[in-house]
This record gives C-alpha cells, structure tokens and sequence, in this order.
C-alpha cells in the first residue's frame, strides 16, 4: 500500500509510538476519549489528510487513509475509529460545507463525526426515523440517535434526517456541536473499542439555518453512498486489518519468547503451533491483499470497485474476529493477561461485525448489486 502523504513522513510515526501506543491500556481501562492522542494528531496533520489542498490540507486519498487509520489501529483502535469516523464526515463536508468549517478542518482545529444509527432504525442508517421541519426560516431537528462516535467531543456532526419536504429518505445536516437543544444522552462503557466516546444523542427542538444542509433536500442517501460511505467502509477494513497485525505481531513474539522448559524449547518450535501460527498470518496477507485491490479498483475505476467497496469491510471485520479468537487460543492463558495487550485488541475487533452496516447487511447487499436487485428494497 501507498505511504500516507503527511507531512513530515515521520510525524505520524512518532505520535502512535510516543503518545497513543502508551496510553492505549489506560484509554481501554478508564473509558475516557483520548483527547491528548487526538490533538497530537491534529498536529501532526492526520485530521486535514482529506482536506483539499485549496483550503490548507493534505489532498490525501482513500489509499492514504488506509495506511493512516491501520498505523494507529495497530496501537489503539479506539484513537483510530475516532479518526475514521471524523474522515467519514470530512468526506461530506468536502464537498458540501462551508469554506470556514473546511479550512478549520484542514488546519487540524476541528473534529467532526458521523451521526447516522438511530435508536428507531437501528442499524438501518439508510432509513433515519428523526425530523427536520422548518420554522420561522429555520429547520427543527429532532432525533434519537443511538450510537454517535466521539459523542460530546466532536466539534460539528453529519446529521441525518428525513427530509423537510422533499422525495427521498434522507436529508443530511452539518450541526454544530455547540447547537442548543442538542446533546449527549446516556453512556457508553463498552466491551471493546471504549475510548471512542461512541454514545446516543438526541436532538430536542434544536434549530439549525437552512444553509447547515449539506447537499439537496432529500438527497441525504445519494451523498452518504457517494462519499461517505466508500470512506467508513475502506477505513474501517484498514482498522480491522491492523487490529489483525498487531495481534499476530505479539502472537509471534510470545512464540519466540515463552519456553517449554522441560523440552528446553521455544513454542515457536513446536510444529502445532508454528501450523496454526501460518494460518493466521495467512489470513492477514489476505486480507491485506483484498483490501489493496479495493483501492486499486477504486483509483483505477474498475467496474467492480462498487462491489469490492461493499465486500471490504465484511472481509476484513470476519477475518479480524477470527485472527483474533486464533490468536487468543493459540497464545492460551498469557493472552487473557491484559499486559500483552491481546485481549484488548480481541475484544476491539469484535466490534467491527455489528457496526452498520453490519456483515449480514453488507452480504445482502453484495448478493443484491451481483443479482441485479436495488440496494435497498423489499426483504
């Protein structure tokens, strides 16, 4: 894969090792949103990777956030989900908001996130259950949303709705997080990927002005497919892959390093363990190589990159699943000691099968682009 087009090259590098590696057991035992990890990154440049160069940013592409999301996923993939998700909305933001929230962006001075899952469609993003309805020139929002990355931490989110008054099942806001009648509402003590603030919010009479609508009324979906949809899906597989490398990594150096005295020898030369070790790694270079060919379909305009973006993170959501069971049986007892840092990073890659939209949900929708059959339809 591409390297990443931060500048310097080195800055990235340094923050996962000297910030966000270090704090990544005490982000997952405490629960906290780690801000510190964020704004080292801000600095380093990480959140104008897909700014436009015209407004100060990186002009990175989907290659370069791959790279990025899957150096920080391999320390911490809460950090990396926050970034992910403020990708996802910068995608819409690009090419839908205001000169100044883009620039701010660009500058590393704004995190933004996604605010799609509601608590009445669930993981059905593509069908929002909450209003927008206008008054006295302005639009009413009101909405349930039940799990909202970097929730009270964000500085802007990409809201969804029904439309005001036009055909289509989505509208989508840019909602400034300072927007009365806007909020957190509950907690989130999660089993895994805990750092990432990921709780419900709600939306009680808040008043947005029409200009905070980010493309046509009603053609909310058409740009979430377009833009931010491609972003969440690619990224989230870049996540999951380096979930799966860092599990494999200490997999390996707990193999060399841990010793069968009585043999006098290492458990990596125990030919059962070195089989079931290959099989693992075998599985990341896999999927390592399916996500590679996405991109490559993508920036190349291949016919099939619409499928492969859908494949992508159900590929690599299962695979990291099951890497990580593996890792966690072939490492036995050592790897439920937190130290290791196993455990955590099992529990992380859990997360991305039930994330909408979800492995089953993108399986139907492969089978529905492969038959012919609209995205979204009758059961």
């Amino acid at each position: 894969m591409p390297t990443a087009v931060i500048s310097p090259a080195s800055a990235l590098v340094e923050v996962v090792e000297r910030t966000i590696a270090p704090s990544a057991a005490e982000v997952d035992r405490t629960g906290t949103f780690p801000r510190a990890d964020i704004d080292a990154l801000a600095g380093a440049g990480v959140l104008g990777l897909l700014s436009a160069s015209e407004v100060g940013g990186a002009g990175g592409s989907l290659a370069d956030v791959a790279v990025t999301l899957e150096k920080i996923a391999r320390a911490d993939a809460s950090v990396a989900m926050v970034v992910l998700m403020h990708y996802a909305a910068v995608s819409v933001i690009e090419n839908h908001g205001p000169d100044d929230v883009r620039r701010a962006i660009a500058a590393g001075e704004h995190l933004s996130t996604l605010a799609f899952s509601e608590r009445g469609s669930r993981s059905h993003f593509w069908a929002p259950v909450s209003t927008a309805t206008a008054t006295d020139g302005q639009v009413r929002l009101d909405a349930a949303k039940s799990w909202v990355t970097s929730a009270g931490e964000a500085d802007s989110y990409v809201w969804s709705s029904r439309p005001v008054s036009a055909a289509g099942p989505m509208t989508l806001w840019l909602v400034p997080a300072s927007t009365p009648g806007v909020g957190v509402a509950g907690e989130f003590d999660g089993f895994g990927l805990r750092g990432n603030s990921s709780r419900p919010m709600a939306a009680d009479g808040a008043l947005v002005d029409t200009s905070a609508r980010l493309g046509d009324d009603g053609a909310g979906l058409d740009v979430a497919l377009g833009a931010a949809l491609p972003t969440f899906l690619v990224g989230n597989a870049a996540v999951s892959l380096g979930l799966m490398q860092a599990l494999v990594d200490e997999a390996a150096a707990h193999l060399r390093t841990a010793r069968l005295e009585h043999l006098d020898q290492s458990l990596a030369e125990q030919p059962a363990s070195r089989l079931a070790f290959a099989a693992l790694r075998t599985r990341v270079d896999l999927t390592r190589a399916f996500l590679t060919d996405t991109l490559s379909a993508l920036g190349s305009g291949r016919d099939d990159a619409t499928l492969r973006v859908l494949q992508v993170k159900a590929v690599a959501a299962e695979a990291a699943a099951e890497v990580g069971d593996g890792v966690m049986r072939l490492c036995g007892g050592a790897a439920f000691r937190k130290e290791l840092g196993i455990e955590r990073r099992y529990r992380d890659a859990l997360a991305a099968r039930v994330m909408a939209p979800t492995t089953e949900a993108l399986h139907d929708f492969v089978g529905r682009a492969t038959l012919g059959l609209p995205l979204f339809g009758g059961a």
